[in-house]
């Protein structure tokens, strides 16, 4: 970043470093749930700009809305969960052209939802908001506000935010991929033993109605389940083989005294 001041620079080398970490994290990063993953960006957003409140608001596409799912700083109790019509405010404006915006005095701006920032209990002065891409979706829009040691957000500031955003987009999609794909896959399952008159058919039901609620049991599925991918890549003889083992295994575990479904 050329002719960048040296308080900039020092903060592009602390972004640098958390995308760097985000982009190792990889899958440790992903949570059964979105919100402990979008709070910890949210978190450090507002850490990394200085700023006095941040927020995170995700697209709901069918009802039009946006809701926002986590905040950090003043008004954070008061507007979490709010929503509002995604044509509506700055982040609105920002959801639906898909453009970062900067302002320095909100209330000048005819897109300033001032009714919405008084009901939180916090009308900020200056804004920097982004939308959290995927591909050529919107699926949210981060905004950090008022700076702390300055009346303003800097366009070098508008950059990074782009770039910190692109990141906590991957993550939150690949977090919402791997929820739909857990339930999915636990469906599946739960159709196909429907149809099974097998005497274990409603313990098992049982067993996958908890791991669909269970963080532990929701990553063994997960695991299960990118196995079986794996497997069915492989050669007829290898995956047979595999089903030898598993069959196996399941009548060895049964065979055991203490075995229970």
């Amino acid at each position: 970043m050329t002719n960048a001041s040296p308080d900039n620079r020092a903060l592009g080398d602390q972004l640098l470093r958390l995308l760097k970490s985000l982009e190792a994290s990889g899958r440790a990063l992903i949570p059964s749930s979105d919100l402990p993953l979008l709070q910890s960006i949210v978190d450090a957003a507002a850490r990394i700009f200085g700023a006095a409140a941040a927020s995170i608001a995700l697209v709901d596409e069918d009802r039009k809305e946006l809701e926002f799912k986590v905040s950090y700083g003043a008004g954070n109790d008061e507007v979490v969960g709010m929503k509002i019509p995604i044509d509506k405010g700055i982040a609105g404006y920002v959801a639906m052209t898909g453009q970062p915006i900067g302002i320095s005095n909100v209330r000048e701006d005819a897109r300033f939802n001032k009714d919405f920032a008084e009901s939180t209990g916090y009308v900020p002065q200056s804004i920097l908001a982004t939308p959290l891409l995927w591909g050529d979706r919107v699926i949210g829009v981060m905004e950090v506000l008022d700076k702390i040691n300055a009346p303003s957000f800097g366009m070098e500031e508008m950059e990074l935010l782009g770039m910190f955003a692109d990141q906590a987009a991957i993550a939150i999609y690949q977090a919402q991929q791997f929820r739909n794909i857990s339930s999915a896959f636990v469906e599946g399952v739960k159709e196909i033993l429907a149809d099974d008159a097998d005497g274990d058919r409603t313990q098992l039901m049982g067993i996958l109605e908890r791991s669909s609620q269970d963080r532990e049991s929701t990553d063994d599925v997960l695991a299960i389940a990118e196995l079986f991918s794996a497997i069915s890549d492989l050669g007829e003889s290898e995956r047979k083989a595999c089903l030898q083992i598993l069959t196996a295994f399941r009548d060895y575990v049964r065979s055991q005294p203490s075995f229970m479904l």
